[in-house]
C-alpha cells in the first residue's frame, strides 16, 4: 500500500478520534481505512491504536510516529506548493484562523476577490476567540495581538498598529452622560471582553498622567460581537479595538467616550510557520491581505 495515504490515514484517526470520521474525511470506505492502518502497523511491527466496539486510544507508538508524519505530510504539501507556484497555477487549502471579528470584518469581505484571482485555491477559516497551537492544527496563517509567539517556530509579521477604544451608543450616552473622566467610568454600565488582558483593569492614559480603573461589569463575555450589539442596544460602555468599532463610529451607530485618554495599544500581527519553502498559497494571501491594508491606510485610521 501506498506509505503516505497510510501515513494520512494515521493522521485523520488521531485528529478525528474516530476511524469512521477519518474514512469520511479522506473519501474512503471505514473497511478501505482500518486495511490501510493495519497495513502501517503490520509494516511498522507495532500497534498503534488500540481498538475496542466503543472507542479507540493511541499508543505512545501511535503518537511519537503521529507527530513525524505530520511533519512528512507538510513537507509534502509544501513541495506540492512550490511546484504550483513554479506553474503559476498556486492550488490547495489555505487555512486561516483569526477572531471571529477580524474573521467577519476584515478576512470574509476578501475572500471572493481573493478565490476569483486563485480558483484552485479554497479557503477554510476557522473563526475562534481563542489561539490554538498553529503546527498541531495545521494552520497554514494566523492573525494574531498577542506580543510574542512561544513557539520558535513560528514566523510573525506586522500587520497594522490599532489603539483600542472605549465606545457606545447615543441612545446610552443621552440616558447616562458623557464621562469625562476615567472615574466616571465608576457610574457607568460597563461591558468587559473577558479574553483581553487584564479585562477587569482598564490601564488608561492622557500625556503623563496615568490611572488604572477597576470594572465592576454589567456585562462579561468570551464573544466580541455579542459585546457590539449589546452597546448598539444601549446597554453600556465597551473597549474594543478600532478594527472593530471603527464601521459603527463612521455610521453613527457608536460614539467615542473619553477618547483623550489611551488605552494600551495592539499590534496585529500575521503568524504562520517557519519554513524553508513558504507555500505560494500562503505568500500570496499574506501579500493580498497586506496591499489591502496598506491601500485602505487601516492603521493612519485606527490610531488616529
Amino acid at each position: 500500500m501506498d506509505r503516505f495515504t497510510e501515513i494520512e490515514v494515521l493522521v485523520q484517526i488521531v485528529e478525528q478520534g474516530s476511524i469512521s470520521k477519518a474514512a469520511e474525511i479522506l473519501g474512503q470506505s471505514v473497511s478501505a481505512t482500518s486495511r490501510h492502518l493495519a497495513s502501517l502497523e503490520e509494516r511498522l511491527g507495532v500497534r498503534l491504536v488500540n481498538r475496542t466496539t466503543r472507542r479507540i486510544s493511541f499508543t505512545e507508538e501511535g503518537e511519537l510516529f503521529c507527530s513525524y508524519g505530520k511533519s512528512i505530510l507538510s513537507e509534502l504539501q509544501d513541495a506540492e506548493a512550490l511546484v504550483g507556484s513554479v506553474s503559476h497555477s498556486p492550488s490547495g487549502t489555505l487555512k486561516l484562523t483569526a477572531s471571529t471579528s477580524f474573521s467577519m470584518l476584515h478576512l470574509m469581505p476578501l475572500i471572493p476577490e481573493f478565490t476569483r484571482k486563485y480558483p484552485r485555491i479554497h479557503v477554510d477559516i476557522a473563526a475562534s476567540n481563542r489561539y490554538h497551537d498553529i503546527i498541531e492544527t495545521g494552520v497554514d496563517l494566523a492573525i494574531r495581538t498577542r506580543r510574542v509567539e512561544e513557539d520558535s517556530s513560528i514566523t510573525m509579521r506586522k500587520l497594522a498598529k490599532t489603539r483600542r477604544r472605549l465606545v457606545a451608543s447615543p441612545d446610552y450616552i443621552g440616558e447616562m452622560g458623557m464621562p469625562r473622566h476615567p472615574e466616571d467610568l465608576e457610574r457607568h454600565r460597563m461591558m468587559i471582553y473577558m479574553l483581553a488582558d487584564d479585562p477587569l483593569r482598564l490601564h488608561m492614559q492622557k500625556g503623563n498622567s496615568r490611572t488604572t480603573i477597576n470594572v465592576t461589569p454589567t456585562l462579561t463575555s468570551n464573544e466580541g460581537q455579542l459585546l457590539m450589539a449589546a452597546a448598539r442596544d444601549g446597554m453600556g460602555i465597551i473597549a474594543q479595538p478600532s478594527y472593530i468599532v471603527q464601521q459603527d463610529l463612521e455610521a453613527g451607530r457608536l460614539v467615542r467616550v473619553l477618547d483623550d485618554w489611551d488605552l494600551p495599544q495592539l499590534t496585529i500581527n500575521i503568524a504562520f510557520p517557519a519554513r524553508r519553502h513558504m507555500p505560494a498559497k500562503t505568500r500570496l494571501f499574506i501579500e493580498f491581505l497586506s496591499d489591502h491594508f496598506k491601500a485602505n491606510n487601516y492603521e493612519d485610521i485606527w490610531l488616529s
